[in-house]
Order: C-alpha cells, then sequence, then structure tokens
C-alpha cells in the first residue's frame, strides 16, 4: 500500500520527486467525451507555477504539461477524453541539487527528513523529494481535467490570512484575487503583506498562511450520509496537501462558540419550492451531504520548513548539530497553495459527483421541487 492514489470513481495517481527528471500524474475514471487540451491544463498550472514574484521561490519552472494518454479526435475533430486513463508529465527543468549539499545528513526541524527516513530506511534530500511543494503541480493538472467534469460548478480560492494578518471580509472582491500575487481578495491587506513579507524573506524566515476555497453550484444532494461524508472526504483531500495542518467546514472551530439558534441555517420558501438559507454555517453541507449552497473550506498552512535561520537539529549519526537551509523557497508557501487548494475542491467534488449519479442515476436533487412524489423530476 503505497497510498500515492486518491479518490473513488474520479482516481488520481501522482508520481516523481522534487529534483527528479520529471513528474506526472495519471487520472482514472473520467467520463469519455469530454473536450480536452493541453491548454486547458496549462491555464491552471501557470496559476500555480513558481518564480512569478519576488515572494515565491525563484526556481525557474515553466511546468508545460503533455498529455500523453486518454484523449483522441472525435468525429468533429476536437481532441475529447476517452474514458481511459489520462497520463500527464511536466518535466522538471531547474533543479540546482548542490543546494542540498550541506544537509544530506542533517534533519530539517518540521520537514520530513526524519519521519521519511524512519518510515522507508532511504530519503531524498535533494528538495525533499515526494514531499515537497512539487509534487502539487500535478493536484492542480488533474484539478483542471475535474473541473471539466463539474462543468457548472464554479470553484474559487483566495488567501484570508498570511501570518497573524487577516483580511477585512467587509472589503472582499473576487476580482482582486486576480489582481495581486497572494490570490487576495482585499486590496487593502494586500499591499500591507507586501512589506510583511517582505520583512519575513530578509530575515531568514517564513510565514504561515490560511486558505479559503469556495464552491457555487453544486446541487443538493452529493455526499453520502456517515463514511462518505462530503465534508469528510474534502478535509482529507485538503490535509493531503502538503504543509496543511487545519481544516475546517464553513465556521469550523468558530461554531462551538455558537449557540444553537446562532448556529442553525435557517429556511424560508423560495418561489421554486426550493428553500432559501439565511446564512451558511454549515459551509453548504448538512449531515454529509450538499445543501445547495456554496461549499465553503478553510485550511492552514504551516511556515515553510526551509529557513535560513540556524536551527537546533541531529544527523543521521545522532549527533547534535545545527542547520541552515540554502537554495530557494517560498517564504509563505500557502500563497502557491491557492491553485492547490481549487485543484483539490474540483477533485472530490467531480468524484462525488459520479458517485451520485451512480447511485441516483442523476446529477442533481431527486426531487425537483417540494411536494413532489420524490420518485423523479417534476
Amino acid at each position: 500500500m503505497s497510498f500515492n492514489t486518491f479518490g473513488h470513481l474520479l482516481r488520481v495517481t501522482t508520481w516523481g520527486e522534487s529534483h527528479g527528471p520529471a513528474i506526472g500524474c495519471v487520472v482514472d475514471g473520467c467520463p469519455p467525451g469530454i473536450p480536452l487540451e493541453a491548454a486547458d491544463i496549462q491555464a491552471e498550472l501557470d496559476r500555480r507555477r513558481p518564480g512569478q514574484s519576488r515572494h515565491t521561490t525563484q526556481r525557474r519552472e515553466p511546468d508545460e504539461v503533455r498529455i500523453v494518454s486518454g484523449v483522441f479526435a472525435d468525429s468533429a475533430g476536437r481532441q475529447v477524453t476517452t474514458g481511459t486513463p489520462i497520463s500527464l508529465i511536466i518535466d522538471n527543468v531547474d533543479q540546482r541539487s548542490k543546494d542540498y549539499g550541506d544537509i544530506a545528513t542533517k534533519f530539517r526541524p518540521g520537514h520530513a527528513d526524519f519521519s521519511y527516513l524512519a518510515k522507508y530506511g532511504v530519503r531524498d534530500y535533494r528538495g525533499g523529494g515526494r514531499s515537497s511543494a512539487r509534487e502539487t503541480a500535478m493536484r492542480v493538472a488533474a484539478g483542471a481535467i475535474a473541473r471539466k467534469v463539474i462543468a457548472g460548478v464554479t470553484v474559487r480560492g483566495a488567501l484570508v490570512q498570511m501570518g497573524p494578518h487577516a483580511v477585512d471580509r467587509s472589503r472582499w472582491d473576487w476580482a482582486e484575487v486576480d489582481r495581486n500575487p497572494f490570490f487576495c481578495p482585499d486590496p487593502i491587506a494586500a499591499a500591507a503583506w507586501e512589506g510583511y513579507l517582505d520583512s519575513v524573506r530578509k530575515a531568514g524566515s517564513s510565514a504561515g498562511a490560511i486558505i479559503e476555497v469556495v464552491a457555487d453550484g453544486v446541487p443538493a444532494g452529493w455526499g453520502a450520509p456517515l463514511y462518505g461524508k462530503l465534508d469528510q472526504e474534502l478535509a482529507s483531500a485538503m490535509m493531503s496537501i502538503n504543509a496543511v495542518k487545519g481544516v475546517e467546514i464553513g465556521d469550523g472551530f468558530a461554531a462551538a462558540a455558537l449557540t444553537g439558534e446562532a448556529n442553525a441555517d435557517e429556511m424560508r420558501a423560495g418561489n421554486d419550492g426550493q428553500p432559501i438559507f439565511l446564512s451558511n454555517h454549515a459551509g453548504g453541507i448538512v449531515g454529509g451531504i450538499a445543501t445547495g449552497q456554496p461549499i465553503v473550506v478553510r485550511f492552514a498552512v504551516k511556515p515553510t520548513s526551509s529557513i535560513l535561520q540556524p536551527r537546533r537539529t541531529i544527523d543521521t549519526a545522532g549527533q547534535e548539530t545545527e542547520i541552515v537551509t540554502k537554495g530557494r523557497h517560498d517564504p509563505c508557501v500557502g500563497i502557491r497553495a491557492v491553485p492547490v487548494g481549487e485543484a483539490m475542491m474540483a477533485l472530490v467534488l467531480a468524484d462525488q459527483k459520479l458517485i451520485h449519479r451512480g447511485q441516483v442515476g442523476r446529477d442533481g436533487p431527486v426531487m425537483a421541487t417540494f411536494g413532489g412524489d420524490g420518485l423523479g423530476e417534476h
């Protein structure tokens, strides 16, 4: 059991290391007939690509993706999915493995160096191998395919807190996310983060972050009531992202401070017979099943473990020493985690769509309106 695969009906397996010749993934279970070009995937990868500002790692990777299986030209000449495994590959072109020579026998505190060696008896010290954030490029590539499976559902992410500095939600503007290097929906917070992160980087340190991902247009009914809860699947997916240390759905931990009446998402009747919710403390999921409201997930990313500040550690011989990690590292890895979180949301939702369709024979709710006989849409 290697656990490099996730998903149920839509299954994704990633492979490759940070300083290996390439990274890649296989997406299995994608329905046939979906138009898919490399450019569709590249657009998402470009949002995550390193070296696009001084606030991310200066590793220069074009992240140019190639589709090597699972697509074919249909009768209209469009390249579409065939229903067979889709293989994607990205060449690594800007490795600097020599940067890691000094730490080959030392464990970086906060990094996976010790735990990988404890499990496997061998570790790739060049950038962390599989524990590197480089692996997440393939999640973004797979997520681009998932977005096509859930056409009609909008998945958007934003960085809502950097270090101790949070956005002002009264200034939230989704359009701002694409106007600054932080995926920040608050222009004033984004401007303040510039100076904050510059000071963190100059000090040879790093900062953590909180990312919020929202999915609009998810039909009521996706998910399962007990061991396959939609929020359970989302929490697992987000926790699988390197450096993530916490996940919450809707109000999350803040719900513990509310009263029952304050936490309840009250409902009124809409003109179409569907409920209108007066709030969304639940984050669009109740009893493990989507309510039709926006699905809201937040996850916390720890500060980058590879820093220039000297830290106490031990080496592989068990001797006490100090370590300074040279090389090119993100002062806040949470910035580029935004498109990764979006990808994981899309992958889970695409998987859930296929599961729901397999169980009830349709994508949306069994009943179009309340008062129906429950046997179909009316």
